[in-house]
């Protein structure tokens, strides 16, 4: 482990904080062996990364051939200034996670979900019922967490 890793690891709570944040990024394995990241809106909850969109696509087609992804925050707080151009460094907070993701079928929990990512990004709107078709038509990713871990730097 690198020397900055040990002496700036997050804790538990100051990770569960930084997974409260508005975007994160996913990365899927596609079928040529290639990373595949694209930012994402997700939530947190009871102790898994659920994340929604369509039904179909690129992470999708790619989790369903391969469940191993890797999700990311990166929080940069601002610069860190000296007069010179090697002293300059950067206040941040950082987590990494690996895992596996699976594609959420269960109605009952994509609506449980999909009610939270509502909650997150348009609280004006939380406890509005969600129709069922969309619920249906909504792809939910789940992550189970194998790794997390967190470092900041200020």
């Amino acid at each position: 482990m690198q020397n900055r890793m040990k002496n700036h690891q997050l804790n538990e709570d100051q990770i569960a904080e930084i997974l409260k944040a508005p975007v994160g990024n996913i990365a899927t394995i596609n079928e040529n062996g290639y990373p595949y990241v694209v930012p994402v809106h997700f939530t947190y909850y009871e102790g898994k990364i659920y994340i929604h969109g369509l039904p179909q696509g690129q992470k999708i087609s790619n989790i369903l051939s391969n469940e191993k992804v890797c999700f990311q925050i990166y929080d940069m707080k601002g610069l860190i200034l000296d007069n010179s151009p090697c002293g300059i460094n950067t206040e941040y907070e950082s987590i990494v996670v690996t895992g596996t993701a699976t594609i959420v079928e269960d109605h009952e929990l994509k609506k449980i979900v999909l009610n939270k990512i509502v909650k997150k990004y348009t609280p004006h709107l939380n406890g509005t019922a969600l129709p069922d078709n969309a619920i249906k038509g909504t792809g939910v990713i789940e992550v189970t967490i194998k790794e997390c871990t967190g470092k900041y730097y200020k």
